[in-house]
């Protein structure tokens, strides 16, 4: 039988992805999630009833709660990913992102420590924590190259400054400690039930009730897009066959400017959703300006990963946005009452809150 996953963040864009394959795969799962804003249990409804899914509300900052999970679950992995994790809100509120991501990744080793003391030997040494990161804490790349598992940390934002402190956490608690540690980094993920805050789905969404499309500086922002199944499909990759002490970077091998990117969503909501007046959504598209610390371009070597674990993305450079588009499309469902309270589709991070 497949081992227990405490899973945090389950209720969010990439945790509730990997909550719904982890059960396709015959995990049993505890979904572990505050809800806030970008915690939607919508995400997850097509599992609530799953005999092998359970969920609790509870905070990772709140030492009791994560405790009580633990104690009540004995679960014989963790995966975490709850954090903030939105570059434009660490700009305006960076305290929640102070809180939930350096404080609660604290609480959270410190409960799966003295967990894992609890456990007979070989339940121990079979124990895993997966951290999950981002490849942000690099900082920003020139025009070349690309980050490694050794590349060097330089966080430009209160984001990433957050995360690359929870990284350090996670690896202080194995090196000290002997938690068996795994941490990942991964590039800029889209798909289905993302947030409508993020590039991908809030150009998407834009478009499709005409509205301007709003693209950073000159759109020359580079990222490489990691479709959200295969990201999902390596984190229980490096569950059943990483190695603690280890890092694995996840990457998509899917560089594009933002501006780029940008137009072929268009192009595809041209297919898909034309305008009624026939025009192509690319003029609706408008230059704004840009976030202020805009890390130029991010790129990931996934080598590691590939030839140590044998993973490698499903979807290619196109397949996964056409994908998403048409998920959008077809699920107002989910994100109409997200446009109607929390947001809607509004500009963020200015650095004027």
């Amino acid at each position: 039988m497949k081992p227990k996953l405490l899973i945090t963040g389950g209720s969010g864009f990439i945790g509730s992805n990997l909550v719904r394959l982890a059960l396709a795969q015959g995990y049993r799962v505890l979904n572990f999630d505050k809800l806030t804003y970008a915690g939607n249990p919508a995400s997850l409804v097509d599992v609530e009833n799953h005999p092998g899914y359970r969920f609790v509300q509870g905070d990772v900052a709140d030492p009791a709660a994560v405790e009580a999970a633990f104690t009540s679950f004995e679960p014989e992995a963790v995966l975490h990913l709850a954090a903030e994790s939105h570059v434009d809100r660490s700009i305006d509120a960076p305290g929640a992102f102070i809180a939930t991501n350096i404080t609660g990744t604290y609480t959270l080793l410190e409960a799966a420590r003295r967990y894992r003391a609890t456990l007979a030997p070989a339940q121990a040494g079979a124990f895993r924590f997966i951290h999950v990161s981002t490849d942000e804490v690099f900082g920003s790349l020139g025009a070349e190259g690309a980050f490694s598992e050794a590349t060097r940390y330089d966080p430009r934002s209160p984001y990433s400054a957050s995360k690359a402190a929870a990284d350090h956490l996670a690896r202080a608690w194995g090196g000290t400690y002997g938690l068996p540690l795994i941490v990942t980094h991964c590039s800029n993920n889209y798909g289905p039930y993302q947030f409508p805050e993020k590039l991908v789905p809030l150009m998407i969404l834009r478009a499709r009730r005409g509205e301007e499309i709003p693209v950073y500086g000159q759109g020359e922002n580079v990222r490489d897009w990691l479709f959200v199944g295969d990201h999902a499909e390596a984190l229980l990759t490096v569950l059943e066959r990483g190695t603690p002490g280890q890092t694995y970077n996840i990457g998509g091998q899917n560089e594009r400017r933002n501006i780029d990117l940008v137009r072929l969503l268009c192009q595809l909501l041209d297919e898909a959703h034309p305008r009624a007046d026939g025009r192509p959504h690319a003029e609706s598209i408008r230059f704004v300006a840009d976030r202020p610390g805009h890390d130029f371009r991010y790129a990931i070597d996934a080598s590691k990963i590939r030839r140590d674990l044998g993973w490698h993305p499903r979807q290619d450079p196109e397949s996964g946005f056409r994908l998403t588009v048409k998920w959008y499309l077809e699920n107002r469902a989910w994100w109409q009452p997200i446009l109607d309270g929390t947001y809607a589709l509004g500009r963020l991070g200015t650095g004027g809150a």
